[in-house]
């Protein structure tokens, strides 16, 4: 919406300036070509409309009364028309002072005079007219392509949607049946009483519940995906200081990191850097892009977090995770932010949803950022994840 706004004002401003320039010229055309014509050559000292009683007054009077009248009552309205038309037969001509005509009384040629001044006259005022009807043109004909490529972009973007969508819904059922599928296999056994060792019940038992909390956690995340979109939803931000929001979400992981022998560097300034945030769905976001770096990565991974103040283009907060863990390879690259981006070997050896990384992207566009990887640091880490918040 924002750029058909601008492209209509942009269209606009060039069709004034058409406009302008077009009547600057006709205005220098009629006074150096046109009205020398009209005085010198044809004579033309006047054109003037003409009632029988010289009432102009009276005249308007009337047509008032007869543009008016089919607004009155069926028998009045057409009683107005049909007197006032019989006034006006004849009641109207063209009179044209030239002392061209003076002393011709041949009817023939003073109405071959007149036509010729009235076609002047009314090629005159097209000639006026045309730049609007050029504009006119111009601009709808501006509008109409316009508006059909974005007709066409809104239909590759609802095509392209779609077929995300349907990608998103095979992903959700291959994810889901695989540990459903575990689930009805041990559900059966225990039911048709196969398994009689009480080691091995309580085996599929703590199986079965494994696999139903997976179930459980997708349907979660997808249901904070979906959320969203939807309508309705919105950021309830506060100011708050980002680097205590990152110590938080730092401290939620701190085990499970201690746990895979990781290696974490924090360099967070004990200066204050206030951002208005959504507190819930922005350490959301972090937490997502730390999960993924303790599950994704081997044991002894170094993960390393800051941020800082920069300026470049432009005043920006900029938040990195980084770490040194398994490179990203280029076809994951290429889409890691889009639902279910994940590897073939994640998806059946580490239990991820793929859904994590889309999440954390929409939330920091939700707060006016972006997210972006970063795959070539200068630092020694394979990889990272930045934060840019414009100030």
């Amino acid at each position: 919406m924002k750029s058909l706004k601008w492209f209509l004002i942009q269209r606009f401003i060039l069709i004034m300036l058409f406009v302008y320039v077009t009547e600057e010229l006709l205005s220098l055309a009629y006074r150096y070509l046109v009205a020398p014509f009209l005085t010198e050559i044809m004579h033309v000292g006047g054109l003037s409309l003409v009632t029988q009683d010289g009432s102009l007054m009276l005249l308007a009077l009337q047509m008032l009364l007869l543009s008016l009248a089919p607004l009155l009552p069926e028998r009045v309205s057409s009683w107005v028309i049909r007197g006032i038309g019989k006034n006006l037969e004849g009641g109207l001509y063209l009179a044209i002072d030239s002392p061209a005509l003076a002393g011709i009384e041949d009817p023939k040629t003073i109405g071959l005079y007149r036509l010729a001044v009235i076609f002047i006259f009314l090629g005159l005022f097209f000639l006026t007219l045309l730049p609007y009807l050029v504009a006119a043109y111009w601009y709808y004909r501006a509008v109409s392509v316009k508006v059909k490529e974005l007709l066409q972009k809104d239909k590759e973007r609802k095509a392209n949607y779609d077929r995300q969508r349907n990608l998103l819904l095979s992903d959700i059922a291959h994810d889901i049946k695989t540990p459903i599928t575990t689930v009805v296999g041990y559900a059966r056994v225990l039911a048709d009483g196969v398994v009689e060792d009480e080691a091995k019940k309580t085996e599929y038992l703590q199986a079965i519940y494994a696999k139903s909390m997976r179930v459980d956690e997708l349907i979660s995340v997808l249901f904070e995906y979906v959320k969203l979109d939807s309508d309705g939803f919105i950021l309830h931000k506060e100011r708050a200081d980002l680097g205590e929001l990152l110590r938080e979400n730092i401290a939620l992981l701190y085990a499970d990191m201690e746990e895979n022998g990781m290696e974490l560097t924090i360099s967070i300034p004990e200066e204050k850097y206030p951002y208005e945030v959504d507190k819930i769905q922005f350490g959301r976001a972090i937490t997502n892009i730390l999960t993924n770096a303790v599950k994704y990565n081997p044991q002894g991974t170094a993960i390393a977090v800051s941020l800082q103040e920069e300026y470049q283009q432009y005043q920006q907060y900029v938040i990195r995770i980084a770490d040194n863990g398994t490179p990203i390879e280029d076809a994951l690259a290429a889409h890691i932010f889009d639902p279910f981006a994940r590897g073939d070997k994640a998806r059946s050896t580490k239990g991820g949803n793929g859904l994590g990384l889309s999440i954390s992207s929409k939330i920091i566009a939700m707060h006016g950022g972006k997210l972006q990887l970063e795959r070539q640091c200068a630092d020694g880490y394979a990889k990272a994840f930045c934060i840019s918040l414009p100030l």
